[in-house]
């Protein structure tokens, strides 16, 4: 992979997005062997975002090409987590060569005396059909 985008991610919770601080996000990608590598662990500001992390991409000009064996974009799963809050797991995030992903993350409040280990949500992004 000769390119690379930027992945953001803004971790907020209820309809009026209000940040959450101190939650966890964890961004990985799984190699050709299946195997994942780390790619961050950081926690989140006031305003509920991380620092952007850098993504190996494959590079824009292979998007140029029809029916390429491999998609023309980086895949990453991220994961966010906080005391108090359901665990948020976002499989399929595509990273663009040259490109800056913004990632938001709704967590869900739990009621006392739930786990966030016990209580999780999983989206899926399906690849798209370039």
């Amino acid at each position: 992979m000769e390119g690379k985008g930027t992945l953001s991610v803004r971790v907020y919770t209820a309809r009026a997005q209000l940040p959450i601080e101190g939650a966890t996000v964890v961004v990985v990608q799984r190699g050709a062997s299946g195997k994942y590598a780390l790619l961050s662990v950081q926690s989140t500001d006031s305003s509920g975002d991380i620092q952007p992390v850098t993504v190996p991409a494959p590079a824009l000009s292979e998007s140029t090409h029809p029916g390429s064996p491999t998609p023309p974009f980086a895949v990453v799963d991220v994961w966010a987590e906080h005391p108090g809050f359901a665990m948020l797991l976002v499989d399929g995030v595509q990273i663009f060569d040259g490109v800056q992903t913004l990632q938001q993350m709704e967590l869900a409040p739990l009621s006392e005396g739930q786990s966030s280990l016990i209580q999780n949500d999983i989206r899926d992004i399906p690849s798209q059909n370039l």
